[in-house]
């Protein structure tokens, strides 16, 4: 194995980049959670703060083909969501991102949407968009992420469900600006991330020492 043993490739909007936090995305905490485990990771961070997934598929997913990556990870959706991006063209846009990234030979890692009906700006967005509209919409976005990771047999990551647990009530998941996470929002979102994430690196290392 070269000496950079393991290249992580990340994909996604304002949360991959860490647009609120002064400490980096989850992204960042994941990295250095993987500099802890083995010697010689690199990271390759080619999130967009307002990405959606078709901004994902036509600018990040080419520069992410060429990049030889051991592990992928994926998240996006919540500006798809804002925008009134209908679920049937985000579930088209991720199957051509899940296909073309497991083209690359890399597992990929792809997580669904936290309930953003719970985030402070919803309040303000009621009044265009009823909360029980935005959480229909959510749980719209999730059936098609897991058909993606379904048919492309990826590593899926569940950010919804821990969120209905973790974000009523709580004051300290989002940043001033009521969206996007806080220090503490990015570090949750990477723990929840990381038992996947981890598993993924290892099949990506794994096949590295097996064909390199």
């Amino acid at each position: 194995m070269s000496a950079l043993s393991l290249r992580y490739v990340a994909l996604g909007d304002s949360s991959a980049v860490g647009v609120g936090s002064r400490s980096g995305g989850y992204v960042e905490h994941l990295f250095q959670r993987l500099r802890r485990t083995r010697p010689g990771v690199g990271l390759l961070n080619l999130g967009v703060s307002g990405a959606t997934s078709a901004t994902v598929l036509s600018g990040q997913l080419p520069k992410a083909s060429r990049s030889r990556p051991h592990v992928v990870s994926l998240a996006v959706g919540i500006n798809d969501l804002w925008r009134g991006v209908e679920p049937h063209q985000f579930e088209s846009n991720l199957d051509q991102l899940a296909r073309g990234l497991v083209a690359t030979g890399a597992p990929v890692v792809l997580s669904n949407l936290p309930d953003m009906s719970l985030a402070p700006i919803a309040r303000l967005a009621t009044h265009f968009l009823p909360i029980q509209l935005i959480s229909a919409r959510i749980a719209s976005f999730n059936e098609a992420v897991a058909r993606v990771v379904a048919r492309h047999g990826l590593l899926g990551v569940d950010l919804h469900g821990p969120s209905l647990q973790e974000l009523p009530g709580s004051t300290d998941y989002f940043s001033a600006d009521g969206f996007h996470p806080s220090d503490t929002g990015y570090q949750r979102m990477a723990e929840h991330f990381w038992p996947v994430l981890l598993q993924a690196a290892e099949l990506g290392a794994s096949t590295e020492r097996a064909t390199g």
